[in-house]
This record gives structure tokens, sequence and C-alpha cells, in this order.
């Protein structure tokens, strides 16, 4: 009796991650599965593991190989592979749980030939988060679909998500080649062959990103590297050019503002001797892409483009090294041409520098001059909301007549606001520091069927005039209730700032920890009919009886042990599980806490965050090093939180990790334990000097979490750091 599903695992010294993914397979809901593990020619420990669960689990199995790369492994894998659905896992990735079982349940039920879900990045330093190039194509469920009703899907390119029918594989004979980034041009090529593609938003593959940079996708600015990434984009565009044309916008903008900047950021630090063949590679590449695709790009990746079409070599070096510093602006060549402001468009007319570069590539067009304005901080006054930021039009110094204005738009209204202009210690002569005040009165009056406002910012600086809307930089702003509603600023998709009126949602007000429960209350809104509350995750969800009132309130008493399930989180690399908590289709808009409640169940925790929106989230997790209370007092940074039993708390530390290494160097916090509470104080003045340092915040062996109530007054500014949060830890970085 062969099984229905066959995992492919090859892999080749990664005696430091493997038993962690093998272990995420093991736990896996859906049980009906085979381990096809294939030793590529390891040299290190690798094997001993992968024979322990060979031993331990009969549903691994082991072939062993000489070395022929990851491709040539995967294709040893489907040759030894029994089962009616096949997928791929590398070796030092991690498998969510509950995956294969929404995967398959998928393809039973739509009959498609492949399933592919969501995909997060992680590592300990920057947590855990959405993967860049899956984010629009698995942002929602959309069964049943294809690549050319939905193009998004040109441009998955990993093979790692994605449960495949084996007879559909084994009627088009897939083959990986034998270069690196080998996924490419056999997932768009099954996405064209499949008759329909199932695509689930929830997340079902964790893709390491390691601190060392020892993976195929950091290695990525080595030589042989960038000629097989070269040679995949190839493959893909031959592909695109025979079967597909209509996608080639898509894909042909994808590689060059994926791959094409890959090449050209080698440039930085390429020897002497690889500086031709780099060059070939560029050019190689610029050759195949449609100039058209130049009409989306920004103008410093035109510039990229004409440089290695023209062979400008001194040209690239600067750019990529420009473009390391993080120093995307004007003036790149100011020895020969500078990027010229867009009302010198007619200087130099049709002219070309010594190279063969158009003079027009070095000038901006007028949509390059964008106003970017963001407020930085927010907070609540008695009477206004109370932001302060920054603003600048892009490529050109804000001069000292600059003026800003700021305008509150709520439907057709438009109210002007008062803006005081501010310092901004290290902002440049390009940036405009200002604080402007949103009067609550002026919010109370917005008639309640406007919904969201926003605000305009509009700028001049010399001849040029900018709008925009404000951007949002605080991931967790804080809400205020005026009158009956309740206005909460929030960060949008886009990354600008919207304020909401919520009104007649369901609220949690309170919250305690009664011994194994966690209690919470609140109001509900008039004519709810649920008696429930249903905590949802990523597959089964966890219902709790509701107490309500004559008078609207509610109380739901959520046992511990019935949330808690320490062998399988849902998050395979935190060991967390998020659940969302709704009343009928309503969530809970947390509007009487402005802290964490946890409650101790063994050695889990089971704690209340916070949405970005503000809406009420509960995080099952390990009893570890958490943060709950952040401060800053001029260079001096206190972090503290609570104390559970069994957990270390005598070494925190703040920890950068030296470039392309494991190797890290550490800044010893001083400790304070005091009853429940843990604290730890750093005085940023002592940490030893480093250009673009990016320190984390870490406990032994694993980054700090910080609760969500505690990241509302980040990031914050100090005086040659910024503190700030990236995906819940907690990060200082060389200002």
């Amino acid at each position: 009796m062969f099984p229905r599903l066959s995992i492919v695992v090859p892999y080749y010294d990664v005696e430091r991650y493997l038993a962690a993914c093998l272990d995420s397979l093991a736990r896996q809901t859906f049980r009906d599965f085979e381990v096809v593990l294939v030793d590529d020619g390891s040299r290190d420990g690798s094997a001993g593991i992968a024979r322990a669960f060979c031993a331990a689990d009969p549903r691994f199995r082991l072939v062993t190989q000489e070395n022929q790369g990851l491709g040539p492994a995967r294709n040893t894998g489907v040759e030894h592979a029994r089962g009616e659905y096949l997928t791929f896992v590398d070796s030092d990735d991690l498998v969510p749980r509950h995956a294969y079982e929404m995967l398959v349940r998928s393809l039973d039920r739509t009959s498609s030939s492949l399933a592919g879900g969501n995909a997060r990045r992680f590592n300990n330093t920057a947590g855990v988060r959405q993967s860049y190039v899956h984010r629009f194509a698995f942002a929602a469920d959309r069964p049943a679909t294809h690549v050319l009703e939905f193009p998004e899907l040109a441009i998955d390119r990993m093979v790692w998500n994605k449960v495949y029918r084996r007879r559909f594989w084994d009627q088009f004979a897939y083959r990986f080649p034998a270069i690196r980034y080998e996924d490419y041009p056999v997932t768009l090529k099954a996405h064209l062959d499949a008759v329909t593609v199932d695509c689930l938003a929830a997340p079902t593959y964790y893709w390491r990103e390691r601190e060392s940079g020892e993976s195929i996708t950091q290695q990525k600015f080595v030589f042989g590297n960038l000629e097989d990434r070269v040679v995949s984009a190839e493959m893909v565009l031959d592909m695109v050019d025979r079967r597909a044309p209509e996608l080639r916008p898509t894909v042909h903008h994808h590689l060059a503002q994926i791959d094409l900047t890959t090449v050209v950021q080698a440039f930085a630090a390429a020897a002497e001797h690889e500086m031709p063949a780099l060059l070939g590679l560029g050019r190689r590449l610029t050759g195949r892409l449609d100039e058209q695709v130049l009409e989306r790009i920004p103008a410093f990746q035109r510039l990229e483009y004409y440089a290695l079409r023209s062979g400008d070599v001194e040209l690239l070096q600067r750019l990529a090294r420009f473009r390391a510093d993080g120093g995307l602006t004007a003036g790149v060549r100011a020895d020969r041409h500078p990027i010229l402001p867009w009302r010198y468009r007619s200087a130099y007319p049709g002219s070309r520098d010594a190279t063969g570069v158009p003079a027009d590539v070095y000038r901006l067009a007028p949509k390059e001059l964008e106003l970017r304005a963001t407020a930085t901080h927010l907070e609540w006054a008695d009477d206004a909301l109370v932001l302060r930021g920054t603003a600048e039009i892009l490529h050109m110094p804000a001069d000292d007549d600059a003026t800003l204005r700021m305008t509150l738009l709520a439907g057709l209204r438009a109210t002007p606001l008062r803006v005081r202009r501010i310092p901004v210690p290290g902002g440049g002569e390009r940036v405009t520091g200002f604080e402007t005040r949103v009067p609550r009165s002026v919010l109370a009056a917005i008639p309640r069927q406007r919904g969201s406002v926003r605000l305009m910012a509009s700028m001049r600086s010399g001849p040029v005039r900018r709008r925009s809307l404000l951007g949002l930089q605080t991931l967790y702003p804080v809400g205020a209730r005026i009158g009956d509603a309740w206005y909460q600023p929030a960060r949008a998709s886009d990354g600008r700032m919207q304020l909401r009126r919520i009104a007649g949602e369901a609220e949690l007000t309170g919250a305690v920890a009664d011994g194994d429960a966690l209690v919470l209350t609140g109001r509900l809104p008039s004519g709810t009919a649920a008696r429930e509350l249903v905590l949802s995750r990523a597959a089964r969800d966890v219902r709790v009886p509701l107490e309500t009132g004559p008078d609207g309130g509610f109380t739901a008493r959520i046992p511990v042990r019935a949330v808690v399930d320490a062998t399988s989180p849902d998050d395979p690399f935190l060991g967390r599980t998020l659940l969302i908590p709704k009343i009928g289709d309503s969530l809970l808009l947390v509007t009487g806490l402005s802290g964490a409640v946890s409650v101790p169940y063994g050695d889990r925790v089971l704690s209340i965050a916070r949405s970005p929106g503000q809406y009420l989230n509960l995080v099952e997790a390990p009893a570890r090093v958490s943060a709950s209370a952040i401060t800053v007092d001029g260079d001096v940074i206190t972090v503290s939180g609570p104390r559970w039993d069994g957990v270390d708390y005598r070494r925190i530390v703040w920890r950068r990790f030296q470039p392309n290494s494991d190797d890290a160097v550490d800044a010893l916090c001083a400790m304070t334990l005091d009853g429940g509470r843990w604290a730890a104080r750093l005085d940023t003045a002592a940490l030893e000097p480093a250009d673009e340092a990016d320190w984390t915040l870490f406990a032994g062996d694993y980054a700090v979490q910080a609760e969500t109530f505690a990241l509302t007054s980040l990031p914050r500014h100090l005086a040659r750091h910024l503190l700030y949060t990236r995906a819940g830890t907690l990060h200082l970085e060389t200002s």
C-alpha cells in the first residue's frame, strides 16, 4: 500500500538545521506520507541525523548518491517516490503542521494539477515575515485558477510551497536542471501545463534565511551563482516567448527588478579579474529584457540597465556601492552628468555620454520627484491627535522657503491643519521635520457615514510642488474614543495612514488571568445572536461559550488547556499559534486594555495581543523571555517583561552578527529581577562603533519576542541609533 504523499528532502552538509526540518515533517497532521531523504554526498553529521529519523519512523527512507547538486538530488528523490502526490522540502527549512493536510484536501476537492500555499521567511534576528515573492500570488484563496487567468503566479518561482499530483508530474516528465535556481523553469512550466492550480493564503512553508549567508539564495553575489541565475532566467524567458507571450510584461518586470539588480549589486565587491565576465552576464540578461519594461521601473534601475548595456564598469561599481549604502538619491555621477531635475529636461537633447548611455537616463521625470511625507510618532493629547514626522521631495533639497501643509480628508470635506516645523537630527538638507495636530473636535464633527479619513501633505520647494497622502511608520498605533465612536490610526497596505472611525462592533474591555483560564469581558453590539467565541487558527478552530447580560455585556472563560498544543504549534519556528477571536462574523476591538494579560500553563503561555488595527489576537507560545515594556531615557534603553518558572533570565544581550557568519558580538545588559518581572538595561553609548551595525535583543539562542502592546512607541530615534521592531523582534540600528 503506497502512501498518498511523497516528500522529497535532499540534503548536503546541513547538520545544524536538518533535525528541525525533519521534525516539522514528522509532526504533520496529515499522516499518510513518506519522506524520501536524498544524501547528496554530505560530508558532515547530516547522514547520522537522517539515519536516526529513518530508524525511529518507518515513513522516512534514505537514498544516497555522490554529490551532484540540488536539482539532480531532487530528481533522484522523485525516482524513489511512490505517492499519489509529490512535494519538495529544502533541508534547512520548516513546514507548518497543517500544511499538507490543507494542500492535499484542496487537491482532493478541486482535482487541480497542483496546489500552492503562502510562504514565510524566518531567522532569529529578523523573526518571521511574509516572503516577498509570494505576497501577491497567495494573498487570498484562489481555488482552481491558472497563471494565464492570474498572471501573478508567473513570479511564483519556488517549487517547495506546493503539492503536485504525481500523474501530472510524470505526464510532463519534469526534471530539474543541474544548476542553482533550478526551481523557476520547472515551476513556471508546471503553471503553464496545469489544468488548474489551487492557491492557499495560509502559510504552508517556512523559508530559512541563515545568519551566516550560506544558503544558495544568500550566496547570490558569487559569480557561479550569478551565472546559474542568468541561465535560469534565460530558460524562463525562452519558455514565455514560446508558450505564453502574454506573460512577458509580468516576467520581464520581475527579472528586471530582482535578477538584474542582483547582477549589478555584485559589482560592489567583485574582483577586478571578474569584471569582464560579470559584465558579460549582465549584458546577456539585459539583451533579453524588453525595453518597455523600463517604463515601469524607477530611474535608478533604468540607469543600472543602461550602464550594463553600455558596458560602463565604473558606473556599475558606483551604482552598486551606492545601493549597498542605502543611498538611492540624486547625483550619482556628478562628475559627468548630474541626475538633473525635471525642469532641465531639455538640456543636452539626444546626447550620450562617452560610453553611450543616453543623457536623458540621468534626468528624472516629474513622477520621480515625489513627496514622501511620513508620521514617525503618534500620541493622543487631551484635545488632539498629535503627529510628528518628516517630509521630503525626493532628489531635491528643501530650501529655506519650502512650505508644508496638511489637510484632513473625509469624503469631500477637507479641513486644513496647523503645521509646525521641527528639527530632524541627522535628517540632512532634503528632510523637513513637522508636527501637526488633528483636533478631537474636528474628528467628532465628521459625519458617521464617512468611515476612514486620511491626511494629505502638500509641499513646495522652489518651483516644485507635490502632494501625497501621509504615510505612517508606527506598526501598532494607539486609538482613542471620541463621542460614541473609536478612532483608530492604522497603516494601510500601501504604507499610508488612515484614521478609521469604528462604531457598533464587539469590544474587549477587560481581561484577567483566573487560575488556568483567561477570562475576557466586553460589550456586544445590539442584535448579536452568537453565543460562542470562536478562536480561529490556521486549521481547526477552538470554540468557547459566551455568557451574556441584558446590558449587552459578555464574559468568555477560555481554559488554557483547550488551546495549548505544545507538540504541534502552527508556527514551526517560534513554536507559536496565533488565534483570532470572533463573535459571529465580528472581530473584537480592544478598547479597555493597554497591556498584555498572560496565563502560564506548564511550559506554555497564552497571552492577549492586538493586531495593528487594534483588534484582539491571542498567542499561545512557549514560556520564553518576552518583552512587555520598552523605555528610552537619553541613550539608555530598558526592556522589561514577565518572568515564567523554569526560564533563565540571567543573560540577556544585544547581539550583532558578523557579516556572512553565524559568529556574533554581544553587548551584555545590566539585569534586574524583581518579583515577577525582569528588566534589561543598556547604555547605547557604550556599544562598540560599527558601520551599519544592526543589534538584536537575544535571550540565549532566541531573539526576544516583544508583546504587541509594547511596540506602540516604535520606532524611536536615539542619538546614534534607531530602535525599531522587525516581525516582533527588537533592533538597534546604527544611524
